[in-house]
């Protein structure tokens, strides 16, 4: 079985939850995602977040990226630009089917959080062979 053949068929199954609905989608953070025989794979650039700000769940087959992080007050500087603040997010995709959520997994290196979602063996069709009377 050939689970995805295109960005299409991907974007298909992980869709954002909240689509055009009218609800503010600002898409942070920027993700990649990507597949092999295995594994999909998540990668979401948190550049200045902790590994502590960051929350990664599956509920009822939807997985979820969120951090309530804001930005600190820092008192004495007088900003002159100030585009480095962090924002609280929360992303939420719908997984597809012959995913291994018990399996999945999540590693934090550099600023990308690497979310890896294992898809389950394709069971092959068993041939019964029926008796002839």
């Amino acid at each position: 079985m050939n689970y995805l053949n295109t960005t299409n068929d991907f974007d298909r199954f992980f869709n954002d939850v909240f689509g055009t609905w009218g609800v503010r989608n600002n898409k942070i953070p920027s993700v990649d995602v990507y597949e092999d025989e295995k594994a999909f794979y998540v990668e979401a650039e948190l550049a200045g977040y902790d590994m502590k700000d960051v929350e990664v769940n599956v509920e009822k087959h939807v997985l979820r990226i969120s951090s309530h992080k804001k930005a600190t007050e820092d008192k004495g500087k007088k900003y002159l630009i100030r585009e480095r603040s962090f924002v609280e997010f929360d992303r939420a995709f719908s997984l597809p089917e012959g995913i291994n959520e018990e399996a999945i997994d999540a590693e934090f290196r550099d600023g990308v959080l690497t979310i890896t979602l294992p898809k389950m063996p394709v069971e092959q069709p068993k041939k019964i062979s029926v008796k002839i009377k």
